[in-house]
């Protein structure tokens, strides 16, 4: 089990849900505190940044690998994105009072070995591992020295890799959770493969949850029902506004209704016991049972003729029924009495 910013995640415990704030700011901080205010008003537990500049996650450099192919932002250097889509780190630390003080958790994914050291003289709650950097074993062993909890998204890596990254966390004693999460963006509901939600749980004997790029909510309510403990979705305020993950992200009132039909499904999932639910109390006065049908005289039998299990369940249990054929009235018995064995004669 983890606890960040004292709200505890794991088996039992609520989906802890995080808003990516991302680039969705558009490089105005009074958007980006718009955003924070949206993600409580939606109801998340937490709002997340992420922390690196250009020159911290790439080159400046015109070659063809720096160019990205075959996704949303096909044809874009990856410097240039990278430009346009950082949260300057300035803005971190009044963002981050303003979160605390709506209650609502903020933290960040660092990039690099200068952001971890930056995040935490702000003294950052815990700590996420991007899918692109799950492989980046000394910034996992670096971030994991800090002793708070990590969010590994697991998005991109083979089962390998996670074992590595896992191993890696282990062996600085760290307190975990992976994401399962497929990086494409927007991701298709046909490759999300969320029994592997239980399955990597099973296999790290760790919470896991779910790093969602797919359009709506539907993957995220189904990943509740499979036990995820935690889920990352990205916040806009305007799908409308554009800019580079516009495209996979919700806007406020849909993410109140995914954080609302979550709750539901949790509460819907229940512990497990079998045997009525308390509501069903009522209900049970109406099961059948055991009903005279038709006037018996005193000392006449009783027969399928004129006993029926019917509703509701004043009589005796249906199951008695073979017992009751052939005992004898001890007194007159009207046509609607339920039927007790004070009513008949012993064999």
């Amino acid at each position: 089990m983890l606890v960040i910013g004292g709200r505890k995640i794991g088996a039992g415990h609520p989906m802890f849900v995080i808003a990516e704030m991302s680039c969705n700011h558009h490089g105005r901080y009074a958007e980006a505190a718009r955003l924070v205010r949206a993600a409580k008003a939606a109801g998340a537990d937490a709002i997340k940044l992420q922390t690196y500049t250009p020159d911290t996650m790439t080159l400046d450099g015109d070659q063809p690998w720096f160019k990205i192919k075959g996704t949303i932002w096909n044809g874009r250097g990856l410097y240039g994105l990278y430009k346009e889509a950082m949260t300057p780190w300035e803005w971190h630390a009044p963002l981050k009072k303003l979160a605390n003080s709506l209650g609502l958790v903020l933290f960040s994914s660092p990039f690099d070995a200068s952001a971890v050291d930056f995040l935490e003289r702000l003294r950052m709650p815990a700590y996420k591992i991007a899918s692109f950097e799950n492989g980046d074993i000394p910034l996992i062993r670096k971030v994991a020295r800090t002793r708070k909890p990590v969010i590994v998204s697991t998005g991109t890596a083979t089962t390998a890799e996670v074992d590595e990254a896992v191993k890696t966390l282990r062996a600085a004693k760290a307190k975990f959770a992976l994401l399962k999460c497929v990086s494409a963006y927007p991701a298709p509901e046909s490759e999300m493969n969320l029994r592997a939600i239980p399955a990597l749980a099973a296999r790290h004997g760790v919470p896991v949850g779910l790093s969602d790029h797919t359009l709506g909510a539907t993957t995220a309510i189904a990943a509740a029902a499979l036990g995820a403990c935690v889920l990352e979705k990205h916040l806009i305020l305007k799908r409308s506004a554009g800019g580079p993950d516009a495209k996979f992200s919700m806007e406020p009132a849909e993410f109140k209704a995914m954080v609302r039909a979550i709750r539901s499904a949790e509460a819907a999932l229940g512990d497990g016991k079998l045997g009525p639910a308390p509501s069903e109390a009522p209900s049970r006065a109406f099961r059948r049972s055991l009903f005279v049908v038709e006037d018996v005289k005193k000392g006449e039998r009783l027969t399928p003729g004129n006993l029926r299990a019917i509703r509701p369940g004043n009589g005796l249990s249906p199951r008695e029924f073979d017992a009751a054929i052939g005992r004898r009235a001890k007194a007159d018995i009207a046509r609607g009495t339920p039927l007790s064995w004070d009513l008949l004669k012993s064999r």
